[in-house]
């Protein structure tokens, strides 16, 4: 592959950002700019498109967003600036310079429904205003750039900023006993490997939509146990409760889905490789986390 490639990374603070920086340049990509809110305000056009053509990629990894589901739902639209008209403007400005584009979507815009994993082409009905900002950026950026991947991943982390597991390890510190989701199910996955398989994907024109997380389902209960018996910890009761009764516990709270299971026949079709398992994803960020 072309080392000479230009490649952009917008939201390189956050987890999936800093990953894709981290993994070009092992790779031996001379030219990688990772951008973060104070490079560039992703809500103005003008913006957008006189930083897109001054740089002039050959690549963009377009990872900003607006991840704060609850508050999303008092801002909609600071929300939909970023989430829907951000990735449209990036889109537009890519096809200006010919410029393959990855979008980073989320399980969050299927309703949740049923207990069968979600394929790519399922109807979207997305529950939040999160979803359904995403969901339109989805759509903007395959109207604006033919050249696009868009990959749709769940509960991620990442050693770079806040995440669940960071979390949960915290409160260890200074909590006995923890309520727990036990009723929304999907798959952990760990930005290491999404990037890994987001710079496989860069080297090839397969273009189009995929779901994309690491290999098997668990509930947000189990997962804690999981992270907690990982990380040797005792003391801490996770006591499984469901959305509903969680609701009741913590209110004024975005709708999430209870099936999260997303399909990865897109990318067997592609011949891109699955990630490993949640679990194997998890044990390796908690060895690197607490080392």
């Amino acid at each position: 592959m072309n080392k000479e490639l230009r490649v952009l990374v917008t939201g390189y603070k956050g987890q999936l950002g800093y990953d894709c920086v981290r993994e070009l340049k092992e790779r031996g990509y001379k030219h990688v700019l990772g951008i973060d809110r104070e490079e560039l305000d992703i809500t103005d056009e003008k913006a957008v498109h006189d930083f897109i053509l001054e740089f002039k990629p050959d690549v963009i990894m377009h990872n900003a967003a607006w991840t704060a589901v609850d508050k999303a739902e008092e801002n909609k639209e600071a929300v939909y600036a970023v989430n829907a008209l951000g990735p449209k403007y990036i889109a537009k400005a890519a096809k200006e310079v010919n410029a393959k584009m990855f979008y980073i979507s989320t399980d969050y815009v299927f309703n949740g429904k049923g207990e069968k994993p979600f394929e790519v082409d399922d109807p979207k009905e997305g529950l939040s205003v999160y979803a359904v900002t995403k969901s339109q950026g989805e759509e903007f950026v395959k109207e604006y750039n033919d050249k696009h991947f868009i990959i749709r991943t769940s509960w991620v982390f990442g050693i770079n900023g806040n995440n669940y597991i960071k979390t949960m390890l915290k409160l260890a510190e200074s909590k006995t006993e923890l309520n727990i989701v036990c009723d929304q199910i999907g798959s952990p996955t760990y930005t290491y490997d999404l990037s890994k398989l987001m710079c496989d994907m860069m080297e090839t024109e397969k273009y189009g939509t995929y779901h994309a997380t690491n290999e098997g389902f668990t509930s947000w209960c189990d997962f804690t146990k999981y992270i907690y018996k990982v990380a040797g910890i005792t003391s801490v009761n996770v006591k499984p409760v469901t959305t509903k009764e969680y609701q009741k516990l913590v209110p004024s709270q975005a709708n999430r889905p209870l099936n999260s299971r997303l399909s990865k026949a897109s990318l067997d079709k592609a011949g891109f490789k699955r990630l490993p398992t949640w679990e194997n994803a998890t044990e390796r960020f908690i060895k690197e986390y607490l080392k």
